[in-house]
């Protein structure tokens, strides 16, 4: 059975790839374990400088994955919490790695595949990539992923994407700050490479501090994203079971409009 999460090193880098192409790299609860140990394997390994994370296929990452959704639109409050809290502590461990990460961006990202890529510090992405938050359309909010977004994107760029749930393209993506860099197809691998030839050049530790210190003047620490992570976990719960959540996510597992949707298409 083929794992869902591809892990390869060439010298000092790790390159984690998402291996689900059948789901466009989609992530349930068995991806999220498998991800959260690489990165804390690869950040406990002294003679791993930098991390790569991409999906295979056409797509960097859908989100939550179709099946998943189902069993957790069914799942009671507490259940619906302890699977966010896991989504978080994937976020939270890939936002404050010691070692440098870097998101190559191979297709499309949506949901929580946004997320990943505001949690890596260099973003390098391909031109004809799409993005969104569309969980209000669900009638959620991208609650879990919401503090590296918005450190991403700030908080004005925020707003807008999060309320209106619409799909953006990679220049818009790097305009307001998701991407550093867009390129072409098939030129990503070269920018790539620059890009972790330039992180080569830096000392691990100073590096780590650099981190550190930018998150901090940002106002992001473990700490504060460990009581950020529980209080967004218990909303999401709260709206997977509302009337309005199961509504939203029972109109999008049925192919069907949700009953509030009242503009012209």
């Amino acid at each position: 059975m083929p794992t869902p999460l591809e892990i390869t090193r060439k010298g000092a880098v790790v390159t984690l790839t998402l291996a689900r192409p059948q789901v466009h790299n989609a992530f349930d609860d068995v991806l999220i374990a498998q991800l959260t140990a690489a990165l804390l394997e690869a950040d406990a390994d002294p003679d791993v400088r930098a991390v790569v994370l991409t999906g295979t296929g056409s797509t960097y990452s859908a989100g939550a994955d179709l099946d998943w959704m189902r069993r957790m639109a069914a799942a009671g409050a507490e259940e619906n919490r302890a699977d966010a809290l896991r989504l978080a502590a994937l976020m939270r461990t890939l936002n404050f790695l010691s070692k440098p990460t870097l998101a190559r961006v191979n297709g499309a990202a949506y949901g929580g595949g946004v997320g990943l890529i505001a949690c890596c510090d260099v973003a390098i992405g391909i031109d004809g990539a799409k993005f969104a938050l569309s969980e209000v359309k669900l009638g959620l909010v991208p609650a879990v992923i919401s503090p590296y977004v918005v450190a991403a994107v700030g908080a004005r760029h925020a707003r807008r994407l999060f309320v209106s749930g619409e799909v953006f393209d990679a220049s818009e993506a790097m305009r307001v700050g998701l991407l550093h860099q867009c390129v072409p197809a098939g030129e990503l691998d070269a920018a790539v490479d620059r890009a972790l030839h330039a992180l080569g050049k830096g000392g691990p530790r100073a590096q780590h501090e650099a981190k550190r210190l930018a998150l901090r003047l940002a106002g992001m620490t473990p700490d504060s994203a460990d009581a950020l992570d529980r209080e967004h976990a218990a909303l999401i719960a709260a709206l997977r079971v509302s009337s309005e959540g199961q509504e939203g996510l029972g109109a999008f597992l049925d192919k069907r409009a949700p009953r509030w949707v009242t503009f012209a298409e």
